[in-house]
């Protein structure tokens, strides 16, 4: 249930960088942002944070950024992503993430879309040197003026790319005054875009959504609603081409003063050694990795006492995982949205129950607006299934140079077409059924590959399951399960079919059950649903899996 008081703590703002100007002003000294790394521990108060923003602000307007230019940024949550950010959406440009375990195709097809200006990155991620993307970068793209490198090699050198240091970039900017960084600033409007997040395209290219300030600002102070802990401290692991990571975790932080603590690069054991060392007051994350830090061998060994909330999205989570963190916080919360919605539209709790938690992603935001539809656009019955859709003027501006893909997203009086199909339950919270697009027909019926899902979780010793669609020349479309097992479980597969024939009519019964080591997953931790409808039909089964037809 959303906490008004709470709402109402937190000032109303409009533009991003009002937040920054308010709590350097309030509460100068409060950790903004907190990075420890190989033993060494970055700590940024607001006061700080603030100088630093004005600084790369300063910089960015140095090297010719304007109002609506796109600035990309290649590195890991880290500092230096969110204050790119925020000096940015200080002068009007438009920041976009550039996840460093991305490949190079990736990369071209979103910086041929998006034609940023300017790069900062990272020349050296881990094991990996960008030194050859990012000359390919700079040759590929003649829009792109500047890269700009967050680690300050000294040597920058390079015969294919005009490199420029961090502190060199700062440099430029002390011939800018404050004066001019304060005009430029006074033609931001709230509802200029100043991010741009493209979608995974698990179905043709990923699509470049614009995101403005109101937006963001907005549904972070509604987040703050719903997740209400006081201080806010939090991890954030989350890739920085994600709105989970930006929105999510940043802004739902950043609007209440809060303290966030970055990790460039996510394991289980030492994410719990950080709850503990920081006491961390809300644990964020998706359902993957918030199992993989429960149940790592040292689990018990932290003192998490500082924690008021645990909280999860993108996907839904086992009854037995929630049943554990009721026995470390009993306050539980997850929620459902998407990029174009820009935050969470429906929030379960905070809340023990756990039919709410395991089988709803809860209740519809009361200020939002949020219907379920059928295919002829009429709001369905209590208990009938159709898509979910939301209007506001905190949903994206648009895509990126695709109005008709804007057009067949948004209609003409402004509803959202999230393609998800869910359902309102009596007690008026919503369970989600499926993606619209992953909906398929088998012998002419409509078969929602969440609902076949749920029925296999419930099958002991089941980890993960998802479930995608292949053609069939008798039934047109039939499923097929892959499952990965809990540890040092085995499954009998074909005890497992007979289970599925128990609970679900034969044509929602999958074809195969396959059994899978692990499943791939998105960055974001979610399953990665292509690459397995890829693995499908191409019926590339390995002779150690095990698969029953």
């Amino acid at each position: 249930m959303i906490n008004q008081d709470r709402i109402d703590q937190i000032p109303d703002l409009k533009k991003i960088a009002d937040y920054l100007h308010y709590y350097a002003d309030t509460s100068p000294e409060t950790e903004a942002l907190i990075l420890q790394n190989n033993g060494n521990s970055t700590r940024i108060n607001y006061r700080q944070f603030n100088q630093l923003v004005n600084q790369y602000a300063k910089a960015l307007i140095a090297a010719g950024i304007e109002k609506g230019d796109r600035v990309a940024v290649l590195c890991t949550p880290h500092p230096d992503y969110f204050i790119t950010f925020l000096a940015c959406s200080s002068i009007g440009a438009i920041w976009m993430g550039l996840n460093p375990k991305y490949q190079i195709d990736e990369y071209r097809y979103v910086l041929k879309d998006a034609k940023p200006k300017l790069i900062f990155s990272r020349r050296q991620i881990g094991e990996r040197n960008f030194q050859q993307e990012l000359e390919i970068f700079q040759l590929e793209n003649t829009d792109l003026e500047n890269i700009i490198l967050l680690d300050d090699c000294v040597d920058v050198s390079s015969e294919k790319t005009n490199y420029i240091s961090s502190s060199d970039f700062l440099a430029i900017g002390q011939a800018i005054s404050d004066e001019e960084l304060s005009l430029c600033y006074e033609k931001v409007a709230p509802e200029d875009p100043t991010l741009l997040v493209y979608t995974s395209g698990s179905t043709g290219n990923p699509k470049g959504a614009l995101i403005h300030q109101l937006g963001l600002t907005k549904v972070a102070r509604v987040q703050n609603g719903y997740w209400n802990v006081d201080p806010v401290r939090i991890i954030n692991f989350l890739p920085v081409n994600h709105i989970g990571c930006v929105g999510d975790i940043s802004m739902y932080c950043f609007v209440a003063g809060g303290t966030q603590v970055f990790m460039e690069d996510f394991e289980p054991d030492i994410f719990n050694r950080l709850m503990q060392d920081e006491k961390i007051t809300i644990w964020g994350g998706v359902p993957t990795s918030v199992q993989m830090s429960a149940e790592h061998e040292n689990f018990s060994h932290y003192d998490l006492s500082s924690l008021q909330m645990i909280i999860w999205s993108g996907a839904a989570a086992s009854d037995s995982l929630i049943q554990k963190l009721l026995t470390i916080c009993p306050r539980l919360s997850n929620s459902y949205g998407q990029t174009e919605s820009v935050g969470s539209i429906c929030f379960a709790g905070p809340t023990d129950n756990i039919d709410e938690l395991a089988n709803t992603v809860g209740a519809p935001v009361p200020c939002y607006n949020v219907r379920i539809v059928d295919e002829q656009g009429k709001t369905v019955e209590v208990g009938k299934s159709g898509e979910l859709q939301v209007q506001g003027d905190f949903i994206m501006a648009g895509y990126l140079n695709q109005p008709e893909k804007t057009a067949e997203t948004i209609d003409d009086e402004g509803w959202l077409k999230t393609g998800d199909l869910g359902l309102l339950r009596e007690d008026g919270n919503v369970t989600l059924i499926g993606r619209l697009k992953e909906m398929f027909k088998s012998g002419g019926y409509n078969v929602y590959p969440r609902e076949i899902e749920q029925v296999i979780e419930e099958f002991s010793g089941v980890a993960v399951v998802a479930v995608v669609s292949i053609p069939d020349d008798l039934f047109g479309e039939v499923g097929v399960a892959y499952i990965q097992v809990t540890e040092k479980t085995d499954i009998d597969l074909t005890e497992l079919k007979a289970w599925c024939k128990k609970k679900m009519v034969n044509f929602k019964v999958p074809k195969q059950f396959i059994l899978l080591d692990t499943l791939p997953l998105l960055p974001i931790g979610k399953v990665d649903k292509k690459t397995l409808l890829k693995l499908a039909l191409n019926s590339s089964i390995n002779p150690e899996q095990q698969s029953v037809q």
